[in-house]
């Protein structure tokens, strides 16, 4: 009986083997990612680098958002859950169909929030910020008030 479990155990690990090793790989480093724009549909000022999978198709995507200090992003929601881990700096998030500076949570460096797809959150940074956001393509923002998306004002 050990013989066949470990057998088994043999087979699932080198099958995993082979299978990570057919998969494409990426490594970036800090100083090596590319930051640009972040999106229209996000208000100016803040600059975006993906990591990983393409925003505009489906399937996972990776990315980093560099925040100012004093940026807002005010109440929005989105098709799909994110989760978002803060790299540096104070990221400050609440749910709700406004942006309410009370009823934000701070987070700090290493700090962690999942969103459900479609909950009304909303988010700033008091001094410069780096987030990382692990979603789901094509990426969409829709905001509480439309009159608050700058894709539409621009």
């Amino acid at each position: 009986m050990r013989v066949v479990v470990f057998a088994s155990v043999s087979c699932l690990i080198l099958s995993g083997t082979a299978l990570s090793q057919d998969q494409h790989t990426t490594s970036l480093n800090p100083g090596n990612l590319k930051w640009e724009p972040a999106p229209a549909v996000l208000p100016k000022g803040a600059e975006a680098a993906v990591l990983s999978g393409n925003p505009t198709q489906p399937g996972p995507v990776t990315l980093r958002l560099r925040l100012p200090a004093g940026y807002k992003v005010p109440a929005h929601s989105h098709p799909t859950a994110e989760e978002v881990t803060v790299i540096s700096g104070t990221f400050h998030v609440g749910m709700g169909d406004k942006l309410d500076e009370q009823k934000a949570e701070n987070m700090g460096a290493g700090g962690f929030v999942s969103l459900p797809a479609n909950m009304n959150h909303f988010a700033f940074a008091t001094a410069e910020t780096v987030v990382q956001i692990n979603t789901q393509g094509p990426l969409a923002i829709r905001y509480v008030n439309p009159a608050d998306d700058p894709s539409k004002t621009q």
